[in-house]
């Protein structure tokens, strides 16, 4: 493997450690997956994360294009997340892991 195909899969796995690696980041996308789209109601939806956390990793997982945001020009604001294709790939690894664990 040459050195240039080494920092990028280094870059990667760091990518993927700070992703998954968040309290957060899996219960978010979990939810967008399961059909919750807007701030608020994410934030109903995961038990237990604040409003500052939750606008966090909105934030970090849309960089990463995990996420896709979506912007209404009406009033009141409105903001709908969705799962890019990367995103829906990840949920799927996690589901498989997942249903690796519970088998056991």
């Amino acid at each position: 493997m040459t050195e240039k195909n080494q920092r990028r899969l280094r870059k990667d796995y760091e990518c993927l450690e700070q992703v998954v690696g968040c309290k957060w980041s899996v219960s978010v996308l979990m939810a967008v997956k399961g059909g919750t789209d807007r701030p608020g109601a994410l934030e109903r939806t995961i038990t237990g994360i604040s409003k500052k956390i939750l606008s966090e990793r909105l934030r970090k997982l849309t960089a990463y294009e995990l996420l896709d945001k979506k912007k209404f020009n009406e009033i009141p604001p409105k903001t709908v997340y969705s799962l890019t294709s990367k995103g829906e790939m990840l949920v799927n690894i996690i589901a498989q892991l997942h249903e690796l664990d519970s088998n056991e």
